[in-house]
C-alpha cells in the first residue's frame, strides 16, 4: 500500500488503482498497451467518497507512478480526461 492508501492491483494487461474504505472501494482500471503505455479506461467512485477527493487521488497516484515508472498514459476515462485538461502540468505523462 502507498503512503495515500491507494493499492495497485494486476491482472494479466488489465489492473486497477484501488482506494479502500471500510467495505468500500474507488477504482481507476486501465489496460497495459505496451510496456510504456497504459490506457485508463474507467474510474468510479461510491457514492459515500464523493466530495473526498478519492477520484481525484486516484489519479494523482497514476500520474506519480507513471512518472516514477517511465510509461505513459492514454486518457481514455472521461473522468481522467478531464482532470488532465485541468491540469497543464500533467502534459508529460499524457498522450492523445
Amino acid at each position: 500500500m502507498s503512503a495515500d492508501g491507494i493499492l495497485r492491483e494486476d491482472s494479466g494487461s488489465k489492473g486497477r488503482f484501488v482506494l479502500r474504505r471500510g467495505a468500500e472501494e474507488a477504482e481507476l482500471t486501465f489496460s497495459v498497451a505496451s510496456p510504456t503505455l497504459i490506457i485508463a479506461d474507467h474510474t468510479s467512485v461510491p457514492d459515500s467518497f464523493r466530495g473526498t477527493g478519492a477520484g481525484r487521488a486516484l489519479v494523482e497516484h497514476l500520474v506519480a507512478e507513471a512518472r516514477a515508472k517511465g510509461f505513459k498514459v492514454v486518457p481514455l476515462c472521461p473522468f481522467v480526461n478531464g482532470l488532465r485538461q485541468r491540469h497543464p502540468e500533467w502534459a508529460d505523462v499524457f498522450t492523445n
